[in-house]
């Protein structure tokens, strides 16, 4: 066969590739409101960026038939390409290709991604669509699973992770999204269950649809499965694109700088009047991230999950920094089992990233109960804690109002290497609240009182003036200064830049056993 013959068969299988499981397939896909995986790949990365790799592969099964329905590619498409100007790599399973369900070939070509995701030291992103393991291949899918499983751990901390689920995912495809860093998620089309619906009903005679046994909202917002759910794959393709903006290629690079911009004019002076004194009455703590970070932009992470904490990240000064943040508008801000979760792992991503930590401290202590108790409320605690305490990059808090109890310490104190530990004239550093505090040290003495009432708020009074002030934490060191609310920004620019070069590190190990 000439040479031209060759191209001539080559481009026809080029084209063939291209196609997929067909036109009727792909307008099937289009009737459920999905994109081709073709088609994701061109809104998820730079124009003309993308380079495919492993376009020939089909499988290698015989049984049932499928020996007479190979088809190129099968059923994912792989390659590498660039997302503002950097590289990624990234798979996009296609549904019209048998279902996207994975075949030891297909698990070959997302293992090869995979690794040479880690020697390149570029991030990974996985586009889901998936009918989960090709039954017909048996125990060889379920074996490519685990050797992707097996992937994504060694990768992770090494290169970010990211998983877009973008129809179904069931069974055992769950976990390799679930190791991930961050999983996107799309409303009305995205799921991911261990079991399906019919299973459970079966098993537990329960009755519920794939929409509220594993939609986008069901584990943005109560399992904290998902960290995004997004109305459309544009938007949902559009927002990963976006969270490059703040995070590196690898675990040896800084993540990207931010053009430095300054938020709106009048920033400043609204940190006065926005956060109530009365230390009861609640406040967005959005609204004050978004009048000290760069352009006044945040991009929240997990936002519908465990709401008393906010997470996410944002540039101050041009610094990429990870924020992390109690919420007075939900249950007053307090730590609960929840949130002590969605802290700790964000916390641990930043920390593996080189991604500098700023946090907003206004907590009121960890949430009592009996089923914050039950529920392991100390041990998952307690992970928050380990990651602030295990984080070896740059840590800046700054006190808004109060910080009480054992979450005073959990918020990066400076007791657990806090770097720069900040509180406005407000804030309120104490064992308790002082209500709480005068009811156990007085309460003989008010009980005796002719005025009960008039006697407790007397001696609250008397606690604020003496305790409930940030002035005995900064004359023993534990804060490095009290600021005007107005100079937040500016403190915070000046620490991020005085410790760019920091060094640190932790007693070697093999591994810490954080308590699970």
């Amino acid at each position: 066969m000439s040479m031209r013959a060759r191209l001539e068969e080559l481009e026809r299988l080029r084209e063939e590739a291209l196609k997929g499981g067909g036109e009727r397939r792909l307008q099937a896909q289009h009737d459920r409101g999905k994109l081709s995986a073709r088609e994701r790949l061109d809104l998820l990365l730079d124009e003309d960026s993308f380079v495919e790799l492993d376009r020939f592969v089909t499988h290698r099964s015989t049984d049932f038939g499928l020996d007479e329905q190979k088809i190129l590619g099968d059923g994912v498409v792989t390659g590498y390409g660039t997302i503002h100007g950097r590289l990624v790599y990234v798979f996009s399973q296609d549904f019209t290709v048998f279902g996207g369900s994975l075949s030891g070939a297909h698990a070959e070509k997302i293992v090869k991604l995979q690794e040479l995701a880690v020697k390149n030291g570029a991030p990974l992103i996985g586009l889901n669509d998936s009918g989960g393991a090709r039954i017909q291949e048996g125990v060889v899918s379920l074996g490519g699973y685990a050797d992707i499983f097996l992937r994504n751990t060694l990768a992770s901390g090494v290169v970010p992770q990211i998983s877009v689920v973008l129809g179904p995912c069931a069974g055992g495809a769950v976990y390799s999204p679930a190791i991930t860093d961050f999983v996107y998620m799309v409303r009305g089309t995205s799921y991911m269950f261990v079991t399906g619906p019919n299973v459970v009903k079966t098993v537990t005679h329960e009755d519920i649809d794939m929409e509220g046994l594993g939609g986008a909202d069901v584990h943005a917002s109560k399992s904290g499965v998902a960290h995004f759910a997004h109305d459309s794959e544009p938007e949902s393709l559009e927002a990963v694109r976006e969270l490059f903006r703040f995070i590196p290629q690898n675990n040896t690079e800084r993540p990207p700088e931010g053009s430095g911009e300054p938020p709106a004019e009048d920033a400043a002076e609204e940190l006065l009047e926005l956060v109530p004194e009365n230390p009861n009455k609640p406040y967005d703590v959005t609204e004050v991230i978004g009048r000290v970070v760069d352009g006044g932009r945040f991009y929240q992470v997990h936002e519908n999950f465990a709401g008393n904490l906010v997470v996410g990240f944002a540039h101050l000064g041009g610094h990429a920094v990870g924020v992390v943040a109690n919420q007075p508008m939900v249950l007053a801000g307090v730590l609960d089992i929840d949130a002590s979760v969605k802290g700790a792992r964000f916390v641990r991503f930043c920390d593996a990233f080189n991604i500098p930590l700023v946090v907003f401290e206004d907590v009121p202590g960890f949430l009592p109960g009996v089923g914050q108790e039950h529920g392991g409320i100390i041990r998952e605690g307690a992970k928050l804690l380990y990651a602030f305490s295990e984080a070896t990059v740059p840590k800046l808090t700054v006190i808004t109002r109060k910080a009480y109890g054992g979450a005073y310490d959990v918020m990066n104190s400076k007791h657990i290497r806090g770097d720069l530990n900040l509180a406005w004239p407000i804030a309120e550093i104490a064992v308790m609240g002082p209500k709480g505090a005068v009811e156990i040290l007085f309460r003989k003495e008010i009980a005796e009182a002719d005025d009960p009432e008039a006697a407790t708020e007397e001696r609250i009074e008397e606690y604020r003036e003496m305790f409930a002030h940030p002035y005995i934490a900064a004359s023993r060191g534990y804060l490095d200064d009290v600021i005007d609310p107005r100079e937040t920004r500016e403190r915070l620019i000046s620490g991020l830049d005085m410790l760019q070069n920091k060094r640190d590190s932790n007693p070697p190990s093999k591994h810490g056993n954080i308590p699970l």
